[in-house]
């Protein structure tokens, strides 16, 4: 229905400003679900938080970021630009000028522009111009910093107290924002800029054992350092939460005695997203190689029993895989992968029977089942041997076990077609390609990536899945040999086919399970004598920080 406003009804002049038609639509999509009286989506900022946001952050410390309103030149920039910037950190700013000008007055200026530009086409500067008149906020500066410019600023608090060990009564606050170095290879430089935040001051409460809000404060943050004379006196909270509500587009840190209390307590929260806020933290923290990966993997196995949210749930799972994959220390991996898939195990037998929590550590404890026992378990499931009380073991279900069960070797060609057979369905003939191209062996891997490379006839959904099924995190040693294969192949595949295909291709087989710098000097070379156009170039220079960024943080992770 926001299409229907911006993109239809008001259309940009030209594709810099496509942010607006995408941004404003995400944007609203999550606020009329939020804010409607009668919804039933009550915490959809939270999983706004854990999904989008989480998505633009990643993409905006990739060489290739952008500012919002990005340089189009061509149709390949087109193409290139439905990204994570274009979508997710631009409903992200959105939500911060929402913040920034208030809420009645962001919308009242938007029936304005509608009203005034009706059947037309615009720049950003007709709406901020409308927005101007009705916040009396001079949006010109604000559009500069947030709209013109890229990456993502750090925000600190600082806290002074009369208490020897940090607590008692606060004397000092202050929130120092950073701007770190951009990318190497992106255009632009650091900007500090304007921020509307709320700041929350959380205590655990005797009775509830639960972490209460006790206040929250307003206010804008500008420049490096900005002091906050208003919790002067106040006694120091158990947790000190900047960018409370999530109001705007930041990574937040927690100060050394937050964090500790949060370590313990972060599934305590009372409210669903300060928990998200948090755990978003801590997720940065891993990536920007600050928190060990074996210390995250603690963290969430201490607060995810008590997490509520079912996409927060699965979130989780994702991250702590990805972490233990690609962010561990090579000579632990093994371990903390065991302490995981135990982990997973016994929240599937102690999860609310029939519940979605219940469903998603299926899901988590089939991805990394690892042992002759949990295996036999995996295989029990899929025969009816053993049952787990409430778990449906519908045919999705099922394709996950099948799945596992050839990724390791104990199902081959006559399961997978005998599964294929009970589902046969274009899904089924997706999961069953996924199947066959994670069997662990030279012959599986081969067929696999001449149905992929060598020839052009599979549909993008079945190149997908099969794509999906070759890469597997602990078959390091046997995709080892197509590193090269990739660098000798991916020009000719991006000029011969068409963008979705070739994209699937350039990202889904970049060797990038190949944590080493001898990726990097591969790439480094391929980038420099191959010549491909801009926006191969791109593709391949993100998955190349995807393994700079993993060899820091198992450097972090080993120390």
């Amino acid at each position: 229905l926001a299409h229907m406003w911006f993109g239809d009804l008001v259309t940009m002049e030209w594709w810099n400003d496509l942010w607006l038609n995408e941004s404003f639509a995400t944007y609203t999509s999550i606020a009329c679900q939020a804010y409607h009286p009668q919804s039933r989506w009550p915490h959809s900022w939270t999983t706004f938080a854990n999904s989008m946001k989480t998505w633009a952050y990643r993409q905006d410390q990739l060489p290739s970021t952008h500012p919002i309103m990005a340089e189009i030149r061509d149709l390949d920039d087109v193409l290139v630009n439905f990204d994570g910037i274009t979508y997710a950190k631009g409903a992200s700013v959105l939500k911060q000028l929402v913040a920034y000008v208030g809420m009645d007055e962001f919308f009242k200026g938007v029936q304005a522009y509608f009203k005034a530009h009706a059947f037309g086409n615009t720049r950003l500067s007709d709406l901020l111009g409308a927005l101007e008149e009705t916040s009396g906020r001079d949006l010109k500066s604000w559009s500069k910093a947030w709209l013109e410019t890229a990456g993502i600023n750090i925000l600190r608090p600082e806290i002074a107290t009369d208490g020897e060990d940090g607590s008692g009564v606060i004397t000092s606050f202050a929130i120092r924002q950073e701007a770190p170095a951009l990318p190497a290879g992106a255009k632009g430089a650091p900007t500090l800029r304007p921020h509307r935040i709320a700041v929350g001051l959380y205590d655990l409460d005797g009775e509830s054992g639960k972490l209460v809000r006790r206040e929250r404060l307003e206010l804008d943050v500008d420049g490096e350092l900005t002091d906050v004379p208003q919790l002067v006196g106040t006694r120091r909270p158990d947790v000190v939460l900047l960018n409370d509500d999530d109001l705007s587009y930041a990574k937040v840190r927690l100060d050394e005695r937050s964090l500790a209390f949060v370590t313990e307590h972060l599934g305590d929260f009372e409210s669903s997203l300060p928990r998200a806020l948090c755990w978003a933290s801590a997720w940065d923290m891993t990536r920007d190689a600050e928190l060990p990966a074996r210390d995250y993997l603690s963290l969430v196995l201490s607060g995810i029993g008590k997490e509520s949210d079912i996409g927060v749930v699965q979130s989780l799972h994702r991250q702590v895989k990805l972490a233990i994959d690609l962010y561990a220390d090579p000579t632990a991996r093994e371990a903390l992968l065991t302490r995981w898939t135990d982990a997973t195990l016994a929240h599937l037998r102690s999860a609310e029977a029939g519940s979605d929590h219940q469903l998603a550590w299926a899901r988590a404890f089939a991805a990394t089942a690892r042992t002759p026992e949990q295996l036999d378990l995996l295989d029990a499931l899929l025969d009816g041997s053993q049952t787990i009380e409430g778990l449906a073991v519908d045919t999705e279900l099922r394709w996950a076990f099948v799945q596992r069960l050839a990724a390791v070797g104990r199902f081959d060609e006559a399961e997978i077609t005998a599964e294929y057979e009970r589902d046969k369905t274009a899904a089924g003939e997706r999961h069953a390609a996924t199947a066959r191209a994670a069997r662990p062996t030279p012959e599986a891997k081969a067929e696999a990536w001449a149905s992929v490379v060598e020839d052009d006839k599979l549909p993008n959904a079945l190149q997908e899945a099969v794509i999906g099924g070759f890469v597997q995190t602990d078959q390091r040693e046997l995709l080892a040999a197509y590193t090269d294969r990739y660098f000798e192949v991916v020009k000719g595949v991006w000029d011969s086919r068409s963008h979705e295909i070739a994209q699937q291709i350039a990202i889904g087989l970049y060797p990038a399970v190949q944590v080493s710098r001898e990726t990097l000097d591969k790439t480094d070379a391929w980038l420099a004598s191959a010549e491909p156009n801009a926006a191969l170039r791109r593709l391949v220079s993100e998955a190349r920080a995807g393994v700079e960024r993993a060899l820091r943080a198992q450097e972090a992770d080993a120390r």
